[in-house]
């Protein structure tokens, strides 16, 4: 049995936003072996009922977003103020239900100068660090791919974000590195990955090009970086994040099984 734990974010593969159609992901999720899920921002989701959701299966939410937003983000001293403040609610929110991450964000360059930003985001990021090592709250600052998704997001290579984590100093503050951005972006997946572990707090998961499934028609071997994250003993969630080619929850299986190492 794997050291990490499979994830996968729900938005991604629940078609429609009735009840009905929420239970019948969680069912074949419960079903497939997934003991958690996640999704975004709490005010884009139905987020009561998710929370009552993951109680009736028996699964775990294991991340959402901990403030906004994804271009306006922590690499602005005058967010950080604002940051801080929806960290605490939503590390408060995290600690009621048991929600392991809260995911955060470099926000655009906009012309800002990559090493000058490296302290900027790490103080902003550490007012919050306290609150969330005392609850227990996992603060992930997003790899995401600055080529194609996210034209000039900051935080778009692991070296950058490795800096900031060590500049926080936090055992509560480390990267969600989504390994399809960061094909896209550099490359180098299993190497870096091993060498840059203490700093990874999640992963997210899709293939490339297409951000479809991690499956044998894509540029990524899964089942190898799948073995390389467990090798290092890593103990969070590889939680997928990608957009089926046909049926969602055919998908959502076939991606367990992928990555069941």
């Amino acid at each position: 049995m794997s050291h990490f734990k499979q994830s996968f974010c729900i938005p991604c593969f629940w078609q429609g936003q009735e009840e009905t159609d929420l239970r019948k992901v969680l069912e074949a999720a419960k079903r497939i072996g997934y003991p958690a899920f996640e999704f975004w921002f709490r005010d884009n989701a139905p987020f009561d009922l998710l929370v009552k959701l993951s109680g009736e299966y028996g699964l775990v939410i294991s991340t959402i977003c901990g403030h906004k937003s994804l271009k306006d983000g922590l690499n602005k001293k005058e967010n950080h103020a604002r940051i801080r403040a929806e960290l605490s609610e939503s590390i408060e929110v995290a600690k009621r239900h048991g929600i392991r991450n809260l995911i955060c964000f470099s926000g655009n360059r906009e012309g800002k100068d990559d090493e000058d930003c490296l302290d900027v985001v790490a103080e902003g990021i550490k007012q919050s660090a306290g609150e969330a090592e005392a609850a227990n709250v996992m603060l992930v600052i997003e790899l995401l791919n600055s080529k194609v998704d996210h034209p000039d997001y900051q935080c778009d290579h692991a070296a950058w974000g490795v800096e900031v984590c060590k500049r926080v100093g936090s055992p509560n503050v480390k990267l969600l590195y989504d390994i399809y951005h960061m094909q896209i972006m550099e490359g180098d997946l299993i190497r870096t990955i091993t060498e840059n572990i203490e700093h990874i707090g999640h992963f997210h998961t899709a293939g490339n090009p297409g951000r479809n499934d991690p499956d044998e028609t894509q540029e990524i071997y899964y089942p190898a970086v799948m073995r390389a994250i467990e090798e290092t003993g890593y103990d969070g969630y590889v939680a997928h994040e990608f957009r089926a080619k046909d049926a969602p929850l055919a998908a959502l299986e076939a991606a367990y099984k992928t990555c069941d190492v």
